[in-house]
């Protein structure tokens, strides 16, 4: 058994931090060491990995709560823990002996890509591996990387029964992977999310694992999709981003008087008006999210996840995303020009949540396939 973690309160102790470290965070374009140890050591990196090899494996409300919080004070902090904690749950689709093996202390830190964009040939015991993945947030910080690949066997690409190809993530040492030094963006910066690359690298066949194809664990949490729990991750950090944009409004609004005005942007009705706007927006998105979460949650304790809850958590985490990107953009034009320099929070949240949006995982697609679902038409739920 796990040791308790209230991983809420730590992530609120750990807030003045990662606030004044924010700027050192973005410069170092990744999770400084030390910083990434101690989310390790708080246990945010195991928040969803299973119990019985020392995770925590917590209601999925308490995870998103917890990297909502972090997000308040540091987007980019937010992001990497999500992806550790997310990533967790790859061990319940690991033979126990290899998960005891990969996760051999609670601070052990997995993160990857599922995306198939890697090449894997089926050999004697395992898979020879090959490929370059985008968008590995985290995976300078970590002890394990995860890259999906298409499977290769007898000079074919495997195919699913729908004709669509198999892939299987392959996990491999971290050691064994080569960084590249591509991830100069906008927003997020310091998440660390640059390019990666495994050259031929055999992976055993008990560390390749296949989503839908090997059998988790018979228990509630991973009954969630890893596709909605990613999702889920995304949301949480963009209502924490939001939640920090109105609350830096709110400060700075006192005592910013606007050129050409005589009274604080505090007491203009126009400003009164775009926070109460932003807050509802905030709030409501919010509720329907963190509602949709603890319906599936109970439906996943009785030891089913229906399609409709799968379906309502991707619609409620894609509308959460876009509704913080509203609240924050809200703010961030109210701020005038005190949004636009470096110096101000508000410039740096109105970046890492529109590279949020960006993730395809809340992406316009999203709202189709759940449309679809809403209205009782015939549609491929692989994905959901």
């Amino acid at each position: 058994m796990s040791a308790v973690v209230d991983t809420r309160a730590v992530a609120r102790a750990l807030a003045p931090v990662l606030r004044e470290r924010a700027d050192e965070i973005e410069e170092a374009r990744r999770l400084p060491d030390d910083l990434s140890k101690r989310f390790a050591q708080s246990g945010f990196y195991r928040m969803c990995a299973p119990e019985k090899y020392g995770g925590l494996e917590q209601a999925p409300a308490i995870t998103m709560e917890t990297i909502e919080l972090i997000a308040q004070a540091d987007g980019a902090s937010a992001w990497v823990t999500f992806i550790g904690a997310t990533s967790g749950t790859t061990l319940a689709l690991l033979p126990e002996e290899t998960a005891r093996i990969v996760f051999p202390t609670p601070e052990t830190m997995i993160v990857g890509v599922f995306a198939p964009r890697g090449k894997a040939v089926a050999v004697n015991k395992g898979y020879q591996v090959n490929g370059e993945w985008q968008w590995g947030s985290g995976t300078q910080n970590a002890d394990w990387v995860l890259g999906g690949c298409q499977v290769i066997r007898d000079g074919e690409t495997e195919k699913l029964s729908n004709g669509t190809p198999r892939s299987r993530m392959m996990l491999v040492p971290a050691s064994e992977v080569e960084f590249l030094d591509t991830w100069y963006v906008s927003g997020l910066c310091g998440s660390g999310s640059t390019d990666f690359a495994i050259r031929d690298r055999f992976v055993p066949n008990e560390r390749a694992v296949g989503l839908g194809v090997d059998g988790p664990l018979d228990r509630p949490l991973y009954l969630f999709p890893q596709f909605g729990l990613l999702a889920m991750g995304i949301a949480a950090v963009s209502l924490g981003l939001a939640r920090a944009a109105i609350n830096e409004l709110v400060e700075i609004a006192g005592g910013k008087t606007p050129s050409g005005s005589a009274r604080p942007l505090a007491a203009r009705p126009a400003s009164q008006t775009e926070v109460a706007r932003a807050e509802a927006t905030l709030r409501s998105a919010r509720a329907f999210y963190f509602e949709t979460i603890e319906r599936a949650w109970e439906e996943a304790c009785d030891g089913n996840l229906s399609t409709d809850a799968r379906r309502d958590i991707r619609l409620a985490t894609t509308h959460a995303t876009h509704a913080s990107a509203e609240a924050v953009d809200r703010m961030y034009h109210l701020g005038g020009g005190t949004s636009v320099y470096r110096r101000s929070p508000l410039q740096r949240i109105f970046r890492d949540v529109h590279v949020a949006t960006q993730h395809m995982m809340v992406g316009p697609a999203t709202y189709e396939l759940t449309g679809r679902l809403l209205m009782g038409i015939d549609t491929d739920v692989s994905v959901l």
